[in-house]
């Protein structure tokens, strides 16, 4: 019972959205996260959250990563990273690659990359603590919100 009032508290608070990016075994990978948070400006560090997807478990493994901050311009590329099976890393998305190797998404508002300080289990999520090494802004203006299970941007 607790476990479905939780969810429908959490659906009623909006939250900003992002897709971290990483370079897997396989290839690039992806997901999009809805719990990125700012943690330190000095050093800065930032945190989220990933649940043991397939494409969660590659990022949690990985060395480094990037956190896209997203625009409204990228509201597709959310829902494709938010599920499986969607188109992912296309040159039509905006992808583009760092020279260390991690994707990138040319158009979102800002860009970070990052390499992970702690990695705490809680339940069937993995909490990310991580130092910011790089910070790409990109185009500014507008906002990509989740709320209520559905991507809002203007």
């Amino acid at each position: 019972m607790i476990a479905e009032q939780f969810k429908a508290a959490f659906r009623r608070y909006p939250t900003g959205v992002a897709v971290i990016s990483a370079v897997g075994p396989d290839g690039p990978v992806g997901l999009t996260a809805s719990s990125v948070a700012s943690v330190s400006v000095e050093p800065p560090a930032l945190s989220f959250s990933a649940m043991g997807t397939r494409s969660a478990r590659a990022v949690l493994a990985a060395e480094s990563f990037v956190v896209n901050l997203l625009g409204p311009a990228s509201a597709e590329v959310a829902r494709h990273f938010a599920s499986s099976g969607g188109p992912r890393f296309t040159e039509e998305q905006g992808w583009a690659f760092l020279p260390t190797g991690e994707p990138v998404l040319r158009h979102a508002l800002a860009s970070l990359r990052a390499a992970p300080l702690h990695r705490l289990p809680v339940g069937d999520s993995t909490v990310v603590v991580a130092a910011v090494h790089e910070v790409f802004l990109g185009p500014g203006g507008g906002r990509l919100v989740y709320h209520d299970r559905e991507f809002i941007g203007n």
